[in-house]
């Protein structure tokens, strides 16, 4: 199965970028006693965070271990699209769950949310297209799927950055200090770290 193998390894390479975007989300600066408002929004946004880092580090995981030399283009496909669908589960529900917290309470703190929600709606968006480009590739034609998948990783090279760009924004200063104070958002972390290795 030549051909699949080096891009598909590429595809994974770039997914693992993807976990960047929980890390960005789950704050790894340690921080002061923040006011209770803060500390308790970044709970709740935290806690709805964790499970979802999990499903995008089990999807990673699945794509890197379908980077195997014997796999095949279908099974590829299969496991690629699941994981992508994954994704899109998961980035839309971390979405909502920051928009269900409302703004954290700093200084524009509503337009940190808006533009975090907007931000996390769309990477959900673009993996649900890449879904459907996964879905849509020739598993019959070696070369034919081995273009498609490279375009793919790609894509999602500049999906990891624009994801990681906005929740940078979001957890700028006392929200992102709140946020590492959370035990939850450690285990997201972790969870996300592990899946770069």
């Amino acid at each position: 199965m030549e051909g699949t193998n080096p891009v598909n390894k590429k595809l994974a390479a770039a997914l693992s970028g993807g976990a960047v975007l929980v890390l960005a989300l789950s704050g790894c600066s340690g921080g002061d006693d923040d006011g209770d408002k803060l500390n308790s929004w970044a709970k709740q946004v935290c806690d709805a965070v964790q499970p979802q880092a999990k499903k995008i580090a089990a999807a990673n995981t699945a794509i890197q271990k379908q980077t195997s030399d014997n796999s095949t283009p279908a099974d590829v496909q299969k496991t690629d699209s699941q994981a992508f669908q994954d994704m899109s589960d998961a980035y839309k529900a971390i979405g909502g769950a920051v928009d269900k917290a409302g703004a954290p309470d700093v200084e524009d703190g509503e337009k940190k949310k808006t533009d975090a929600v907007k931000e996390l709606d769309t990477i959900s968006a673009s993996y649900g297209d890449l879904k459907k480009q996964v879905d849509g590739l020739d598993t019959k034609d070696q070369a034919k799927f081995a273009d498609g998948l490279k375009g793919i990783a790609t894509q999602l090279d500049k999906l990891s950055q624009s994801g990681s760009d906005a929740l940078a924004k979001l957890e700028e200063g006392d929200v992102g200090k709140a946020m590492a104070k959370q035990e939850s958002c450690k285990s997201a972390s972790a969870s996300a770290s592990a899946t770069k290795s």
